[in-house]
């Protein structure tokens, strides 16, 4: 298992699982402490399940066993305690009556909580065969929707800047119609933080069909979209409990590490065109500043 925690794993997870399987999903969420001290078959009872169900809970979000499960929640409970970007005292609940400064300790230790598990858990052989792919690719699509199709845009902006032929497509029947029209010496990049976003997987799926390389960068790595992926970015999102905070910007703050990574080491693999394309732009920003009035 990679170096994140498994609450975010359970998170994840959770929206698949039904009846006594989410159950006992919720409940680790709820009390992680305490169920460090619990048997299999006490927290079977505590959730009005069974110690078969907790096993197979466990099996489910991919852990070998209820020790495995302990062990995490364990490792997990010691890196909040030690860590430098979050405090232990503070957990993801925000209430309608905390102030100001609870709502940005609670805010900023779950988004830097995000960044920290991203960049931790970051495939490295994932992503250099991503980045061989974009920084050789005849053409590059980028589909992505709603908040994905801002990170999309912003993907695009970076690629295009240092000479990728590069399109980032937000509308799902303009997003289809270029995928038709790729290639094997193409590549498609699907962002998309469920990984179940029917418009983006729609073009992703028919560029693979075309035979152009796929990447998926998701929080998920057994949506959808991952698992029709060649190659699979995954993003970490730690949400706070707060209505209208689903999908928080720490989770798009996560993408966007793996989106510069990528962009990073393409320029280091086609660096002569990277360097000649900023070259012959570097001053299109400066020209358009507006330059501040000195008063006397």
């Amino acid at each position: 298992m990679p170096a994140t925690d498994v609450t975010s794993l359970i998170r994840t997870e959770l929206p698949r699982l039904a009846g006594s399987l989410r159950k006992v999903g919720e409940l680790i969420l709820e009390d992680p402490a305490g169920v460090t001290h619990c048997s299999a078959a006490e927290l079977g009872r505590r959730t009005g399940t069974s110690q078969a169900t907790v096993t197979r809970f466990c099996r489910a979000i991919g852990l070998d066993s209820y020790q495995h499960l302990l062990i995490e929640l364990a490792q997990e409970r010691g890196r909040g305690e030690v860590s430098d970007w979050g405090s232990a005292e503070i957990g993801p609940d925000i209430s309608p009556d905390d102030d100001l400064e609870r709502v940005v300790q609670v805010v900023g230790s779950a988004d830097l909580r995000a960044v920290q598990q991203t960049i931790d858990r970051i495939d490295l052989d994932a992503m250099e065969r991503a980045a061989q792919a974009v920084a050789r690719a005849r053409r590059i699509d980028i589909y992505g929707v709603g908040g994905s199709g801002a990170v999309a845009q912003e993907t695009e902006t970076r690629l295009f800047r240092i000479g990728c032929s590069v399109r980032g497509w937000t509308e799902v029947h303009a997003a289809a119609t270029s995928a038709a029209l790729l290639t094997p010496a193409d590549v498609a990049v699907g962002i998309s933080h469920s990984g179940a976003t029917r418009e983006t997987i729609e073009p992703f799926e028919l560029a693979k069909e075309r035979g152009a390389t796929t990447v998926a960068i998701t929080s998920d790595p057994r949506s959808p979209l991952a698992r029709a992926a060649d190659i699979r970015l995954i993003s970490t999102s730690t949400e706070t409990i707060f209505p209208g905070r689903t999908g928080s910007i720490g989770g798009r703050h996560s993408v966007l590490v793996l989106i510069d990574c990528l962009y990073v080491r393409v320029a280091q693999l086609s660096y002569q065109r990277a360097s000649a394309s900023l070259a012959l732009t570097d001053h299109i920003t400066p020209r358009h500043a507006v330059k501040s009035r000195r008063t006397r």
